[in-house]
C-alpha cells in the first residue's frame, strides 16, 4: 500500500435533507457530493489493488483537548454523518474525534473492483490515523463498524486504549444457519432496493417496528442512492461488502482482545444479515442481541456489558442520553 497523502478538505456547514418518510428522497451522488456532513471532510489517497482510491474522514478537534482521541466506525447501512451528535458531545468533553467513511461507503470511493476484507478496512483506517498523526485511540464500532473495530484492535493492539462495541453485527456466525448468497445474487438483490424496502428492513431489524421522524435523515441517504444514475456501482460495492460480512466472522477471536472493553447492547435489536433466506423456525433464533450480548461479554476478557432496555440497533440515535451516560461512565474508570 502506498503511503497516504492529504488531498483535499471540504468545508461545508451541516444541513438536513428536506425529505420526509412520505416524500421521495433527494437523488444523491456516488460519493454523496450533494450531501453535507456535520463537520469538514478531509481525504487521503490510497492505491489499492490497481485502483486509485479516496477515503473520506472527519477530524473533530475539541476546544480544550484532554489528550485522548476517539475513532468512530460506522455500520453498513450508514456513513460517518450519523456520528455528528456523538462527536459533538465527545469534543465537549475534550476528546478529539476521527470519523472515517470506509472505502465503498459515504463520501469515500466506490471502486469498480475491490476484494474487500476486514483486514483491508483496518489497514485503511490505520492510514487515516497516520495521516492525522494519531497514535493512540479509543475505538468505538457500531453495527458493521463493530467487525471493523474488532479486526482493527486485533491487528493494532498497541494503539487501542479502549475497545467499545455498540450493537455490533458479527456476534454470531451466520454461515452455520443461513444459506450462502453469492455476490452476483447479492448485486441483483441490491438493485431492487427502494426507499420502502430499506425502511421495512430498518423497521423490522433495527427499530422494533417503531419509526421516528428523526430516522428519516439516515434512511434518505441510502434511499437517495437508489435514485442515483450511478446506483449500479453503489449496489455492486454493497454486494461485495455484504459478502465480506457473511464470510469473514470475527466472533471466534474475541478472546484475544486485550484492551478494556465495553458492550452497549440495545435489547430489542434483531439484526442478522441474510436471515430472510431462512425458514421461520431458524430466523427466530438469529439476531437475539439480549442473548448475544451476554455470550460475547463472556468471550472478551475485561469486558463490561451495558444492556439498554427498550432500544434496538442504534442506541446513539434511539436513546442518546443513555448511550452517552454509559459511554462516559466507562471512560471514567
Amino acid at each position: 500500500m502506498h503511503l497516504p497523502r492529504l488531498i483535499g478538505t471540504l468545508l461545508l456547514p451541516f444541513t438536513l435533507l428536506s425529505t420526509s418518510a412520505q416524500q421521495k428522497p433527494t437523488p444523491l451522488g456516488l460519493c454523496l457530493e450533494n450531501y453535507t456532513y456535520p463537520y469538514p471532510v478531509k481525504y487521503i489517497a490510497l492505491h489499492l489493488q490497481h485502483e486509485e482510491i479516496k477515503m473520506a474522514y472527519m477530524d473533530v478537534r475539541p476546544d480544550q483537548p484532554n489528550g485522548h482521541t476517539f475513532l468512530l466506525l460506522h455500520g453498513k447501512n450508514f456513513c460517518g454523518a450519523y456520528w455528528g451528535p456523538t462527536a459533538k458531545a465527545l469534543a465537549a468533553k475534550g476528546y478529539r474525534v476521527i470519523i472515517p467513511d470506509q472505502v465503498g461507503f459515504g463520501k469515500s470511493s466506490k471502486p469498480e473492483h475491490l476484494q474487500y476484507t476486514f483486514q483491508l478496512l483496518a489497514q485503511n483506517t490505520k492510514a487515516v490515523l497516520d495521516s492525522a498523526q494519531v497514535d493512540k485511540v479509543i475505538v468505538l464500532g457500531h453495527s458493521m463498524g463493530g467487525m471493523v473495530a474488532t479486526r482493527f484492535t486485533l491487528m493494532y493492539p498497541d494503539i487501542v486504549e479502549k475497545f467499545i462495541l455498540e450493537d455490533p453485527i458479527g456476534l454470531e456466525d451466520w454461515r452455520l444457519k443461513i444459506p450462502y448468497q453469492n455476490i452476483d445474487a447479492g448485486y441483483r438483490s441490491e438493485l431492487k432496493q427502494t426507499q420502502a424496502s430499506l425502511k421495512k428492513y430498518m423497521l423490522d431489524n433495527y427499530f422494533h417496528g417503531v419509526w421516528r421522524p428523526d430516522y428519516d435523515e439516515m434512511l434518505n441517504i441510502v434511499a437517495g442512492w437508489t435514485l442515483s444514475p450511478e446506483y449500479d456501482r453503489i449496489a455492486w460495492n454493497s454486494a461485495l461488502t455484504s459478502d465480506m460480512i457473511f464470510t469473514q466472522p470475527v466472533c471466534y477471536e474475541f478472546g484475544q482482545i486485550k484492551a478494556p472493553s465495553l458492550l452497549l447492547i440495545g435489547q430489542l435489536d434483531r439484526t442478522a444479515p441474510g436471515k430472510d433466506r431462512t425458514p421461520d423456525s431458524i430466523r427466530q433464533t438469529l439476531g437475539d442481541y439480549s442473548a448475544l450480548g451476554k455470550l460475547t461479554q463472556e468471550k472478551i476478557p475485561n469486558c463490561q456489558l451495558v444492556p439498554i432496555p427498550g432500544v434496538g440497533h442504534v442506541p446513539h440515535m434511539e436513546a442518546f442520553d443513555t448511550f452517552m451516560t454509559s459511554l462516559l461512565n466507562f471512560l471514567a474508570k
